[in-house]
């Protein structure tokens, strides 16, 4: 198909990318065409598969090509076969919270997701084979006819329960629920514990869909600053001696947006003071299975605290398959009463099918091998990433302990909304910090997504605008030099 120059300083993958954007463009490879499968590609050209699956990703990225699960990659028919942004409907406003979930989900042909929370559908294709769905069903006596008990099917309950003690919390089959995924685990605790009027303290900068969810049950939030090395214990304490908040949402391994964990020493302080002022904490572990456990295993409130005042949720949906659509939360009788009860008044169940493929999964041991993959590729892709964005001139101050996620601000100078909605313009989502931000307030950071990041577009835009930028203020500060001096005489 084409030759790669082993003398050039271009990285291998680019190469690939280049020649295969100018084959399509110049439609020696029509719409419709089917590619090489990685490892025919990796063959013919002798480089390794990773190197093709990074250039497959940034074109799938950028809506040259479609990846179609087992049938593999085809290149796309175009924008011609879209659907017409004036035949959307839009959930919310542009950089408001819903719209921007709509929008990493909807997955535009062409748009380029640099600051998604969700991973690139390439690296979860091999997560759940069609083998373990069918075997999954087989699982089920009564096949699709069959239901699921409320709180889980017993063998995936104690798979999970499995799970959690081997990352330290003591807990049986007996106290784990499934759920739709972390924003459904939000939603029963929302419903089950809180009332209009309540107080709730969440952490600043922190999950925007929280946010909303906590405002449309008509509590008041009190934000909380978040450190690199865990919630801010004095605000924390000054803000329950004042506001005695109900609850406590809390994220303390692999913060989203930031990417940051939580020392041992913090999340213990933080159950000293839940005590102390009656707290309830809800404890997110969403992003805790991106984390490399390198050098040490992370802490997590749920194990210090052995579920005591702490409810714990997470989800597969992120790292395995958003199609399951299946999350996990654990909590002590009392409390998990409470959301079992929620979940039945507001969907009765999960669905039966997607609990027997999860267990299959999790008997068959994939779930561990895949996790190991996606955190090589992670890890690989932080650095490649990282490397990208600072030669760009985003500051990245604490890079965080791993996963998906990089908190990079930006010069002084920039205009931040003026540039993400100019990076939406081009085809780029990027989200501003101020919309990660409990109160609303502005924020010169960006949340960036590793997996997409990694992409030249992104970095090459960034360099553009954040050097059109610092033109822009050099020439007011050589103005401001040359007005000065007559100012002064006259």
């Amino acid at each position: 198909m084409f030759s790669l120059d082993r003398d050039s300083s271009t990285p291998l993958a680019d190469q690939i990318e280049q020649r295969l954007h100018a084959l399509i463009a110049a439609t020696q490879l029509p719409p419709g065409a089917r590619l090489s499968s990685i490892r025919q590609l990796a063959t013919q050209l002798g480089v390794s598969p990773n190197t093709v699956v990074t250039a497959y990703d940034r074109l799938v990225a950028a809506g040259l090509i479609d990846s179609r699960g087992t049938a593999g990659f085809y290149v796309a028919e175009g924008p011609a076969n879209a659907m017409p942004d004036a035949a959307r409907v839009e959930a919310g406003e542009e950089q408001e919270a819903v719209w921007l979930a709509q929008q990493a989900n909807d997955q535009r042909a062409g748009v380029l997701l640099a600051s998604s929370g969700a991973l690139p559908a390439t690296w979860l294709e091999d997560a759940v084979p069609a083998a373990a769905v069918q075997r999954g069903l087989a699982r089920a006596q009564a096949g699709m006819a069959s239901r699921c008990p409320p709180q889980g099917l017993p063998e995936l309950r104690e798979r999970i329960a499995t799970l959690l003690r081997s990352q330290g919390v003591a807990v049986d089959a007996g106290r784990v629920l499934t759920t739709y995924g972390g924003t459904h685990a939000i939603d029963l605790i929302c419903r089950a514990f809180l009332r209009p009027g309540d107080t709730v303290a969440v952490e600043t900068p922190g999950y925007f869909l929280l946010f909303d969810r906590l405002r449309q049950a008509g509590v008041n939030l009190v934000p909380v600053p978040r450190r690199h090395d865990g919630i801010d214990l004095a605000a924390l304490d000054a803000a329950c001696t004042q506001h005695r908040p109900r609850l406590l949402f809390i994220q303390s391994v692999l913060h989203n947006p930031t990417g940051w964990g939580s020392s041992a020493a913090n999340l213990h302080r933080v159950l000293m003071l839940a005590q102390r002022h009656h707290l309830l904490i809800a404890e997110d572990d969403v992003q805790g299975h991106f984390h490399p456990g390198t050098p040490t295993a992370p802490t997590r409130l749920a194990q210090l605290s052995g579920l005591d005042s702490v409810i714990y949720y997470s989800s597969f949906a992120k790292a395995m398959s958003p199609a399951l659509r299946l999350g996990y939360m654990a909590a002590e009788p009392t409390l998990l009463k409470a959301l079992l009860r929620e979940k039945i008044v507001s969907v009765l169940t999960t669905a039966a099918l997607n609990e027997f493929v999860l267990l299959e999964v999790l008997a068959a041991g994939r779930w561990r091998k895949h996790l190991d993959r996606l955190q090589q590729r992670l890890g690989s892709a932080r650095v490649a990433a990282a490397r990208q964005l600072r030669e760009a001139g985003v500051q990245l101050e604490h890079a965080g302990e791993g996963g998906l996620f990089l908190w990079g601000s930006l010069p002084p100078a920039v205009d931040v909304d003026g540039l993400v909605k100019e990076a939406f313009r081009r085809g780029i989502l990027l989200v501003r910090g101020a919309t990660f931000a409990a109160d609303g307030a502005a924020d010169a950071h960006l949340r960036f997504n590793v997996a997409f990041s990694q992409q030249p577009r992104l970095a090459d835009f960034l360099r553009e605008q954040l050097g059109a930028a610092a033109s822009t203020q050099a020439a007011l500060a050589r103005a401001r030099g040359v007005l000065a001096p007559g100012l002064s005489r006259a």
